[in-house]
């Protein structure tokens, strides 16, 4: 008998299963709203034409070979990231008091860091939201923290944020814990405090000793313009803050595949940078030895390039105007039909997604009778929202609301 004969199943990946599931419906309806990337208004993948430019200039580059690259990554790349984050008057920046480091997508970034703080700094305990991104709590699971609590975040009565109860819970949590805050679009329940709100909240991170840790992965998806989407990170740096910032550049350069992420250490003692990055390169090691080149090489090209730079910026600006635009559509489509309940939460949201909020029977509704699919919790993808298809959501959500 086979050793692995009694491993069984782990636990369905849900919003990969519900990408199989669409994947095998042979409706002609069909429509999938769980999937976590932009869609143009005619359903399909887009690859911004900025990206193609760049990357025909890498390939047309006779100088650039597929030697390994340094353990921490293509070093242009990991400056023009740190900027980005950042900006260009950053206080951390001018004073080379930043270590950037490539990483393996959003997801390897956000491991790193956990290895890092767990490893290295012996911390033990970490905050998410209620409700947060899945992959977070699973992350820390698997690097060993004993102790990952909630801090209240989504409010069910306003569909908002529970911003009293966010700040209530800060100031009760375990000094010297992480805390996982998304930088802008907050996956899931797209609510981002107001800049006073952030504020507030780094107050009591300052007080408790709390060690913020940026998700950053949806810069500029949420105001159209990545400076503004910045704003907590940008702060955390004026306020002296010693923090990490994990960056994904899946969404907002449309890479999915390429899986390029980005971590950023701050302190406070630009001295101990070459010890601190040792010990990341330590880690690295034998996690992923290398990074890849082709996408850190393409973001790289663009970044550093004042041209493409603002081409880039202008074709996030387009993707975020067209989130904007299906959020109203959608909104207007729910109150011409008179579906029961405020719907006003689907302007104030930010981002990729809206949180409904939508029960059980009413997600299975939608997924059964009307083949639109969208996880349990129900979140919408609004990139997967278009002018040809908002009519027919409309009416199943409405169909949903009323009789389920």
């Amino acid at each position: 008998m086979s050793v692995f004969v009694h491993l069984g199943f782990a636990p369905v990946i849900e919003v990969f299963d519900l990408n199989r599931k669409f994947d095998e419906d042979n409706s002609t309806c069909k429509i999938n709203l769980g999937l976590g990337a932009y869609r143009t208004d005619d359903g399909k993948p887009w690859v911004l034409p900025v990206v193609r430019e760049a990357e025909k200039r890498v390939v047309a580059d006779e100088n650039i070979n597929h030697e390994y690259l340094p353990i921490c990554g293509l070093h242009p790349f990991r400056q023009a990231a740190a900027r980005l984050a950042l900006g260009d008057n950053s206080p951390a920046i001018s004073e080379n008091r930043v270590l950037s480091i490539q990483c393996m997508g959003g997801t390897g970034t956000l491991r790193l860091a956990a290895e890092f703080l767990k490893q290295k700094l012996k911390f033990d305990t970490v905050y998410v939201s209620s409700l947060t991104w899945d992959n977070h709590v699973g992350i820390f699971q698997a690097t060993g923290y004993s102790q990952i609590h909630e801090y209240s975040y989504w409010d069910p009565i306003t569909k908002g944020l529970d911003f009293q109860g966010l700040t209530d819970d800060l100031k009760n949590a375990t000094e010297k814990s992480v805390v996982i805050f998304h930088t802008c679009a907050h996956n899931t329940t797209a609510n981002d405090p107001t800049e006073e709100q952030w504020k507030e909240i780094f107050r009591i991170c300052k007080r408790k000793q709390l060690m913020p840790l940026m998700d950053c992965t949806y810069q500029g998806l949420v105001s159209g313009d990545v400076d503004t989407d910045a704003f907590p990170l940008r702060h955390l740096d004026s306020e002296g803050f010693e923090f990490l910032i994990a960056q994904s550049f899946s969404k907002n350069f449309g890479l999915y595949n390429e899986r390029l992420g980005n971590l950023c250490l701050i302190t406070k003692d630009r001295t101990v940078l070459d010890e601190v990055r040792s010990q990341f390169e330590f880690i690295i090691r034998k996690l992923w030895s290398n990074p890849c080149h082709h996408g850190a090489r393409t973001v790289s090209t663009i970044l550093n390039d004042p041209k493409l730079c603002t081409e880039w910026k202008e074709e996030v600006k387009v993707m975020a105007d067209r989130i904007k635009s299906m959020r109203k559509l959608l909104y207007n489509k729910l109150i011409e039909l008179n579906t029961p309940g405020s719907w006003d939460f689907i302007s104030s949201q930010t981002g990729m997604f809206i949180f409904t909020g939508m029960t059980k029977p009413q997600v299975e509704c939608l997924c059964t009778k009307y083949h639109i699919y969208l996880t349990k919790t129900g979140r919408i993808n609004m990139c997967a929202v278009t002018s040809k298809n908002v009519d027919y959501i409309a009416k199943a959500i409405h169909d949903a609301v009323v009789n389920y």
